[in-house]
This record gives C-alpha cells, sequence and structure tokens, in this order.
C-alpha cells in the first residue's frame, strides 16, 4: 500500500506547493502581507505531507528515488498551475521537456 501512497502524497504536497509559489501571483492587486499569509496557509500541510511521505516511502523507496518523484511532481505541478491558473502559455518547447523529464523520473524509479 505504501508504493501507492507515497507517490500520491508526494504529487499532493507538490500541487499545494505550486500554488504556494505562484498561485499568489494571480491577485497581485492583493498586499503582500496577504500573499505572505496565503503562501505560508499552503506549506504547512505541503510539508507535513512531503516529511510524512518520505518517512514512510523509506524501506519501499530509496531516498534518492522519492527525492526524484518530488522532483519531477514538482516541476509538473508548476507547469500545470502556471497553464492553468496563470494562463502562461506552454510552449511545443517546454511540453517536450516537462515529458523529457518525466521519462528520466521513471528511469530513476523503475
Amino acid at each position: 500500500m505504501v508504493k501507492y501512497v507515497v507517490p500520491i502524497m508526494l504529487l499532493i504536497s507538490s500541487v499545494l506547493m505550486a500554488f504556494a509559489w505562484l498561485g499568489h501571483v494571480k491577485y497581485k492587486h492583493k498586499s503582500f502581507f496577504t500573499a505572505l499569509l496565503f503562501s505560508w496557509l499552503l506549506v504547512l500541510p505541503e510539508y507535513l505531507l512531503n516529511v510524512s511521505a518520505i518517512r514512510w516511502g523509506i524501506g519501499t523507496y530509496q531516498p534518492s528515488e522519492m527525492a526524484a518523484m518530488n522532483l519531477c511532481t514538482g516541476v509538473l505541478c508548476i507547469a500545470f498551475v502556471s497553464k492553468m491558473f496563470l494562463g502562461e502559455k506552454l510552449t511545443k518547447r517546454k511540453i517536450f521537456g516537462f515529458v523529457l523529464m518525466a521519462v528520466s523520473i521513471l528511469l530513476v524509479v523503475l
């Protein structure tokens, strides 16, 4: 069960982190303090998920495998939030780069 739960926890953690990093940009009219508060409220559950996933995953996954999963999901979630939430145009070159990153993670984990 840990084999499936850990990647899901890391993915959810990455979604929260992507919104903490970029979500406030959509609301530039809000104060810096509001952006800071919004980001930190998202970072706490993100950190709890991330640390828990890594602690539970040791033994099922190697630390380098979990780090690779975490980095890949992080970058893909940044791309998703940039596109879907902020309206950034993802070029073919960027999409190709994200696909290469996903393939590289599969090579590390499998």
